[in-house]
């Protein structure tokens, strides 16, 4: 509220009028385009949607496939029903907040896919279970 009186004896009311209204209209602009295209949907689809599992199934050796195959599917499914169980909890407690950890577990799947997770295609079993070695 200070900062906003002193911009207004400094700089004019009707310059903070149009650069606040402009700057609402832009993000929002931002925030409505990624709803129409749903953004946030086909991303999710084009990546961690279905290539975990993809990705799971010519990583895993034969000996440990259905092992480790229902514990993935284990750990995937529990970590769906927390973030279900969790949002509105969080979204109460603040939606920046809720979404500013969203993005940081993006972030950080980014960042371990990077570094981690190899590249299968075109590979074969063999080659895959070399790079884990």
């Amino acid at each position: 509220m200070i900062l906003t009186l002193w911009l207004a004896d400094k700089s004019g009311r009707r310059l903070l009028l149009i650069v606040s209204s402009s700057a609402m209209a832009l993000s929002l602009l931002v925030v409505s385009i990624s709803f129409y295209l749903k953004v946030m949907v086909i991303a999710f689809s084009l990546g961690l949607g279905a290539m975990p599992w993809i990705i799971m199934s010519e990583i895993l050796p034969i000996n440990i496939k259905g092992l480790a195959g229902s514990f993935a599917t284990l750990a995937n499914w529990f970590f769906s029903w927390l973030v279900t169980l969790t949002a509105n909890l969080l979204l109460d407690w603040s939606s920046g907040g809720t979404f500013t950890i969203y993005t940081t577990v993006c972030v950080f799947t980014a960042g371990f896919v990077a570094i981690w997770v190899p590249e299968t295609k075109g590979k074969t079993l063999e080659e895959i279970q070399q790079f884990f070695r």
